[in-house]
C-alpha cells in the first residue's frame, strides 16, 4: 500500500502511520535508536515497512499515558525514515530512524490498528545576512561552552556542529544534543523561521549554562568539604594512635565512659536503660564532629538528668500540715480540707495517684501562692510554668529529635528542674491557652491530667514513657468557660471566691503588712498602721476580688514612710485613716453604694465580674412612640434576650399590673445599664430589668434598699444563677439590706460568710410576681401609664398577684436565723 496524495490549499498532504514517542523527540537530520513495545506502535512500524519505510514521529504531551488519544499527541512532529529494524526478545522491536522533514498533523485518518495521520510539510523560512551569521556564531560558541560544563555531551560533537553550514540544520543538531525537557525541545521544533529558532536556542543555551555553572559551584563546595572531613578524620586517627601510645584516653572514650557511669547511677527503668545504652553505642561509633553526635549527646544528657527514681518523702503529719496551711493563708477552708484529706488517705494507703486540682477564682485571691503553700505542707518540691498564650502542642509534648534545636515539653522540663518525680506541679492560667495550625495544647494536656493515662506519658523528644502518676498537679484559672470540657472533666474544680472587706483586713494584718515592711527595709517598731487606715485603703484605693492591689498600696505607704525616716523624721510613724490620703493621694474609687432612695424605673441588680461582684442600677423609661424597645449600655446577646423576655412577660401580665393593654403600641421603652463603656452579658439581670420596666409603666417606685438577681422566663419563673457569694458580698459592701435570690440557689447560701449573714436579709423567690410584691412600693400620683389612661382592661381592679398567690408560704432566709 502506498501513501496517498491529496491536493489541498497550502500544498501537498500525505498520509502516513504515526508512532507516538514518550520522553524523546527526534529532529530533522537526527539519527537515533528507538525501543518499541506498544502494540499500536509495532503495527505502525510494520505498515511503514510496506510504505517506503517512512512514518511520522510525534511526542506525547504526557509520558505517563500508555494508550494515548488524539488530544494527547503534539500536532507538530517529523517525517522519519526507518534505517534498520531488529526484533528483540519478549516481542519488542529496536529500530534506527532518521528525521527527514518537519510536518504538521492535519487529521487523524485512522486510530486502529494503529494511528494513521494526514500531514502537511512545514517549509522552513530561511534568511541570510549578518544577523543570521552572528546568531550562528553565538550558538556555536555557547554550545562549545555548554559541552565543557555539561560532561553529558561528547566533545567530538563540537567539531561536527562547527562543520555544518546550513543555519537551520545547525539549530536542529544543537537542539537535539541539549539535555533539557522535551517540552522545550518541542517548542524549538514548532518554530519554522530559522532566525527565530536560533534566537530561542541562544536564550535556552544561556539559561542552561547558568544552571550548569551553579551546579559546578555546588559540586566544588561539596568536594572541598569532603576533602576537609577526610583530612580531619585522618588527623584524628593519628591523634588517637598517639594517645594510645602515650596511654591517654581520647575525649570521645572518656565522654562515653562518663555517660555509662551516669546511666548506672540514675537507676533507670529497664526500657529507658536499653534506650540510653543504644544511643550511647551510636555515639561511640560516630566521628566527634558529626552533626548527629551533638543531638545524641543532648538526648543522653536529658535521659540521665531526669528523676526516674528520685522522690521526696511526704510529710504525713496532718496537724503539722494544717499548721503550715494556716500560717500561709487566711480562709480558703475548702482547699485546706482537701489537702488534709489527701494526707489522711496517704497515711492509710502507701500507693496513691496524685490528685489533679483546678483552682478557679478572680485574680489576686492567692491561687498561685496557695499551690506553693501546699508543696511546703506536703514537703514536696514545687515547680510552676504558665500556659498563658501557649498555642503549640509541642510546648507540652516536646519536639521530635529530627528538628534542629529540639527539646522536651514543659512538663518534662519542669520535672528536671524539680529533681523529683513527685513534685507539686502548678500549671498556671490554664484558661488562657489557645490553638493554631501547630496543634491544640489543650488536647495534649488530656493525657497529662488523666490519672488513668499519665503513668505512661509519652514525650516526643524522649521517645520513652515517663510516669507522672506521682505528680500532684494543680491548675489555676480565672474562669471555667474557657477550659475545654474534656479537660475540665479530668480535674477536681475548687472555687476560690473573692474576699470580703473583713477578710482582706485580716490578710493585710497577718501577711501583707509585715511582708511589705520587711521588703522596704523597715521594722515593725518604725511604722504602725491602724485598722481604719487599712479599711480606707481597701474601700477607696482598690477595687478587686483579691488583694494584689492592696499589697501594692501598702508597699507605697512603706516606701514613702521610709523616705520620711531617711530625711530625719523620728520613728515610729503612725498611719491612720486621715494620713492615708496624704500618702496615696485622692481616693481612686468611690465606694459603690446603693442610692438608698426609692425611685420609679430604677432597680438595683447584682453582677459577677472577674474581679468579684458589683451592683448595677438598671434604668427603664417610657416615652410616646410606636412600640420600639431600645436597649443600651453595651449589652451582649444574652442580656438583650433577657430584656426582650422581660417585656414579653410585662405585656402578658398588663391587665393584672394595671397597665393599658395596648401600651406597647403607643409608647417606646428604653432600658439602659449605666457604665456603657464596659461590656455586659448574662441572663441574671432578667428579673431586675422586668422590675424596672414594671416600675416605669405603673409609677410604683422600686425599694432603694433591695437588690436582686435571677433569670426570668416568659411565664415569670425565676431561674437560678451563678456567683451567689460574690453578688451578696457586693450588695453588703454597697449597703443593701435585702437581696432577692432565686429559690433554686438555696444551696449556695452556705458559702456566704457568717458576718455577712448577720447584716443582710436574703429572700428566696420562685416567680416574678413575688419579686414585684417585695420590691415595689405604692404608686406615686401622676406617674406611670395607668395614671392617665382608662383603657387598662377588664381586670384593672384585680391585684397583679395571681389568684391564691398570697396563700403561698413566703420563702425567706434571714442571715441571723
Amino acid at each position: 500500500m502506498k501513501q496517498t496524495e491529496h491536493e489541498i490549499s497550502g500544498g501537498m498532504t500525505y498520509t502516513y502511520p504515526l508512532l507516538p514517542l514518550r520522553g524523546l523527540l527526534v529532529f530533522p537530520f537526527m539519527i537515533t535508536p528507538l525501543d518499541v513495545g506498544r502494540p499500536k506502535s509495532i503495527q505502525a512500524l510494520e505498515e511503514a515497512m510496506t510504505q517506503e519505510r517512512q512514518l511520522v514521529l510525534a511526542v506525547q504531551k504526557s509520558a505517563e499515558i500508555n494508550e494515548p488519544e488524539e488530544g494527547d499527541i503534539h500536532r507538530v512532529g517529523v517525517l522519519a525514515e526507518i534505517k534498520q529494524l531488529l526484533k528483540m526478545p519478549e516481542g519488542q522491536i529496536r529500530v534506527l530512524v532518521e528525521g527527514l522533514q518537519r510536518v504538521r498533523i492535519d487529521e487523524f485518518v485512522e486510530t486502529e490498528p494503529c494511528f494513521r495521520v494526514r500531514v502537511q510539510e512545514i517549509t522552513e523560512i530561511e534568511e541570510e545576512g549578518p544577523e543570521i551569521e552572528a546568531l550562528v556564531r553565538t550558538v556555536q560558541d555557547q554550545f562549545a561552552e555548554y559541552v565543557k560544563l555539561s560532561r553529558k555531551v561528547p566533545s567530538e560533537v563540537i567539531v561536527a556542529v562547527n562543520s555544518i553550514g546550513e543555519p537551520g540544520r545547525l539549530a536542529d543538531t544543537v537542539a537535539a544534543q541539549l539535555v533539557v525537557a522535551v517540552e522545550k525541545k518541542q517548542k524549538l521544533l514548532e518554530i519554522p523561521s530559522v532566525r527565530k529558532r536560533l534566537e530561542e536556542l541562544v536564550l535556552l543555551l544561556g539559561s542552561e549554562m547558568e544552571i550548569l555553572q551553579l551546579e559546578k559551584k555546588i559540586h566544588v563546595r561539596v568536594r572541598k568539604q569532603l576533602e576537609k572531613n577526610q583530612k580531619e578524620y585522618y588527623l584524628r586517627e593519628q591523634m588517637r594512635a598517639i594517645q594510645q601510645e602515650l596511654g591517654e584516653k581520647d575525649a570521645i572514650a572518656s565522654e562515653v565512659e562518663e555517660f555509662r557511669e551516669r546511666i548506672e547511677k540514675a537507676k533507670l527503668p529497664k526500657e529507658v536503660r536499653e534506650q540510653a545504652l543504644h544511643e550511647l553505642g551510636r555515639l561511640e561509633k560516630m566521628p566527634p564532629m558529626a552533626a548527629e553526635a551533638v543531638v545524641v549527646r543532648t538526648y543522653l544528657d536529658w535521659l540521665v538528668s531526669l528523676p526516674w527514681s528520685k522522690e521526696t518523702r511526704d510529710r504525713l503529719d496532718i496537724s503539722v500540715a494544717e499548721q503550715i496551711l494556716e500560717e500561709d493563708h487566711y480562709g480558703l477552708e475548702r482547699v485546706k480540707e482537701r489537702i488534709l484529706e489527701f494526707l489522711a488517705v496517704r497515711q492509710l494507703t502507701k500507693k496513691m495517684k496524685g490528685p489533679i486540682l483546678c483552682l478557679v477564682g478572680p485574680p489576686g485571691v492567692g491561687k498561685t501562692s496557695l499551690a506553693r503553700s501546699i508543696a511546703r505542707a506536703l514537703n514536696r518540691r514545687f515547680v510552676r510554668f504558665s500556659l498563658g498564650g501557649v498555642r503549640d502542642e509541642a510546648e507540652i509534648r516536646g519536639h521530635r529529635r529530627t528538628y534542629i534545636g529540639a527539646m522536651p515539653g514543659k512538663v518534662i522540663q519542669a520535672l528536671k528542674q524539680a529533681g523529683s518525680r513527685n513534685p507539686v506541679m502548678l500549671l498556671d492560667e490554664i484558661d488562657k491557652m489557645s490553638m493554631d495550625f501547630r496543634g491544640d495544647p489543650a488536647s495534649a494536656l488530656l493525657e497529662v491530667l488523666d490519672p488513668e493515662q499519665n503513668s505512661n506519658f509519652g514525650d516526643h523528644y524522649l521517645e520513652v514513657p515517663f510516669d507522672l502518676s506521682n505528680v500532684f498537679f494543680i491548675t489555676t484559672a480565672n474562669v471555667i468557660h474557657n477550659i475545654p470540657r474534656p479537660l475540665l472533666d479530668r480535674m477536681e474544680v475548687i472555687q476560690l471566691p473573692g474576699y470580703t472587706e473583713e477578710e482582706k483586713l485580716e490578710i493585710a494584718k497577718r501577711h501583707l503588712w509585715g511582708k511589705q515592711v520587711a521588703a522596704n527595709g523597715l521594722t515593725k517598731d518604725q511604722i504602725v498602721i491602724s485598722d481604719k487606715a487599712v479599711q480606707k485603703i481597701i474601700a477607696e484605693y482598690t477595687r478587686e476580688a483579691g488583694v494584689r492591689n492592696l499589697e501594692r498600696e501598702l508597699g507605697a505607704i512603706c516606701r514613702k514612710t521610709a523616705k520620711e525616716i531617711v530625711q530625719g523624721k523620728k520613728p515610729p510613724v503612725r498611719i491612720n485613716a486621715s494620713s492615708v490620703e496624704k500618702l496615696l493621694g485622692p481616693p481612686r474609687y468611690l465606694r459603690t453604694v446603693s442610692e438608698g432612695e426609692s425611685k420609679v424605673g430604677v432597680a438595683t441588680g447584682l453582677a459577677y465580674t472577674q474581679v468579684g461582684g458589683d451592683i448595677l442600677a438598671i434604668e427603664a423609661t417610657v416615652m410616646p412612640g410606636k412600640g420600639q424597645l431600645i436597649i443600651t449600655g453595651q449589652l451582649g446577646d444574652v442580656m438583650r434576650e433577657s430584656a426582650q423576655a422581660s417585656l414579653s412577660y410585662v405585656r402578658s401580665r398588663a391587665a393584672q399590673l394595671g397597665i393599658p393593654v395596648d401600651f406597647y403600641e403607643k409608647h417606646d421603652i428604653h432600658i439602659h445599664v449605666p457604665e456603657g463603656a464596659i461590656p455586659k452579658d448574662g441572663p441574671s439581670a432578667g428579673i431586675t430589668m422586668a422590675t424596672a420596666l414594671v416600675s416605669a409603666l405603673t409609677g410604683r417606685p422600686v425599694r432603694g434598699d433591695v437588690a436582686m438577681t435571677g433569670e426570668i422566663t416568659l411565664r415569670g419563673r425565676v431561674l437560678p444563677i451563678g456567683g451567689v457569694k460574690e453578688k451578696v458580698l457586693a450588695a453588703h459592701r454597697a449597703g443593701i439590706k435585702r437581696v432577692l435570690l432565686p429559690e433554686e440557689n438555696r444551696k449556695d447560701l452556705e458559702e456566704i460568710p457568717a458576718n455577712v449573714r448577720k447584716k443582710i436579709d436574703v429572700e428566696l423567690v420562685d416567680h416574678m410576681d413575688l419579686v414585684l410584691e417585695k420590691a415595689l412600693l405604692a404608686p406615686i400620683p401622676g406617674t406611670g401609664l395607668s395614671a392617665d389612661s382608662e383603657d387598662v382592661g377588664p381586670e384593672a381592679s384585680v391585684p397583679f398577684l395571681p389568684p391564691g398567690f398570697e396563700q403561698r408560704s413566703q420563702q425567706q432566709w434571714v442571715g441571723n436565723s
